[in-house]
């Protein structure tokens, strides 16, 4: 299968390079640092994306889209990664919240909804994981008490990024039937993060800078209105969901900036003298195209209309370790000094390095587990049995 661009994607690529270059300060590196600055930014980037009709570009037209190919909004996607995300935490609500609301809301929720996310104005956060909630998805047991025209939540949620960003609305999976059968029962509700009864506790990590949050809902009213899908047929919408948020993260790209840095950097220094620092960075590469192609795979089912559940999550492993080793090998090639972080004037390569390798500690357990993604691929790629 031919993955080329073409000449007028290509041409959109070197434009919004360009955009990229004039917009980011010198200061920016990344959303997850210790830097007041750096959310209002995205935010800034966001809107002026969507001036330039950027910002949800495959979205349909009467969803404030311009009705592009997925594969001009993967342009994007790799070059927002690769530069470490301008857009914030908005990425998740253009990568798939957006999309879930077109395919499984109603058409006051989608206009409601839709409109504030295409104009680069609104942050969501997710609400899945809990504390004995997490790989096991389906074990989540937040209630809410179905009473009529609203529902109340009570419960716990954790590891919610950008919750404090402060994040606008909160896609929140809940238990509308404790009864049913753990993967049955469960809702999705569009929870406003103003509403009385829910606060948010940041969680101190060893990557430094604050990223991830405990959330916790005490007697939180949400309107019935707020309810996407069908009650306590969620897990449809949670499986829509976790496989648009695989295949919308463009891990490989960001990891590939910094390979390419690395390789300069064994270029400049006489490194790759040494056959066994060639070795390792021809094969991080070759695991590089390896990762692009596969993720290409999954945009490709995706511009048929199909969810490339299986797809996705092997594309993710591959990007995930991907962006693992080269943390790892960039943090052997650069020595002492690659442990220097970017406020220490004698770090190399703008302390990338260990900023890479401590960000992606945690990669292969968002979004899903290494080993989930296994059994996604040994189950429902391969046929092969649940363990018993």
């Amino acid at each position: 299968m031919d993955f080329a661009f073409s000449a007028e994607e290509e041409a959109f690529r070197a434009d919004l390079r360009a955009f990229l270059d004039e917009e980011l300060p010198e200061w920016w590196r990344g959303m997850f640092v210790d830097d007041e600055r750096a959310i209002p930014l995205t935010r800034e980037i966001c809107r002026k994306l969507a001036e330039r009709g950027w910002l949800t570009m495959a979205w349909p037209p009467e969803h404030g889209g311009s009705g592009a190919s997925p594969w001009m909004q993967t342009i994007v996607r790799e070059e927002m990664w690769a530069r470490e995300e301008p857009r914030g935490p908005q990425y998740m609500n253009l990568n798939y919240i957006g999309p879930l609301i077109m395919r499984f809301g109603t058409a006051d929720q989608q206009a409601r909804f839709l409109p504030p996310m295409a104009r680069g104005e609104v942050i969501w956060c997710q609400g899945f994981s809990e504390p004995d909630a997490g790989s096991d998805l389906a074990a989540l047991r937040t209630a809410a008490d179905d009473r009529g025209d609203h529902f109340v939540v009570n419960g716990q949620k954790i590891w919610t990024s950008y919750a404090d960003a402060p994040a606008d609305w909160c896609l929140l999976l809940v238990r509308t039937d404790p009864g049913a059968p753990k993967h049955d029962g469960i809702s999705v509700l569009m929870v406003d993060m103003a509403s009385s009864g829910i606060r948010v506790r940041p969680i101190g990590t060893m990557a430094g800078p604050h990223e991830f949050n405990e959330v916790f809902l005490d007697d939180v009213v949400v309107p019935r209105a707020n309810l996407l899908g069908e009650q306590n047929r969620g897990w449809e919408v949670i499986v829509t969901g976790l496989t648009f948020e695989r295949v919308g993260i463009a891990r490989y790209a960001r990891a590939g900036a910094l390979l390419e840095r690395l390789v300069e950097h064994a270029n400049a220094t006489g490194l790759a003298a040494d056959p066994r620092v060639r070795q390792q960075l021809a094969d991080l590469r070759a695991r590089y195209e390896a990762a692009r192609v596969l993720a290409y795979r999954a945009v490709s089912q995706q511009a048929a209309g199909e969810v490339p559940t299986v797809e996705a999550s092997i594309a993710r492993m591959h990007a995930t370790l991907l962006e693992q080793d080269v943390g790892h090998v960039g943090l052997e090639l650069l020595g002492p000094v690659g442990l220097l972080r970017a406020d220490d004037t004698r770090a190399a390569l703008r302390g990338e390095v260990p900023r890479q390798w401590v960000r992606n500690v945690p990669t292969t357990v968002a979004a899903g587990t290494l080993e989930v993604q296994k059994d996604i691929v040994a189950q429902r790629g391969l046929g092969l049995p649940r363990p018993r």
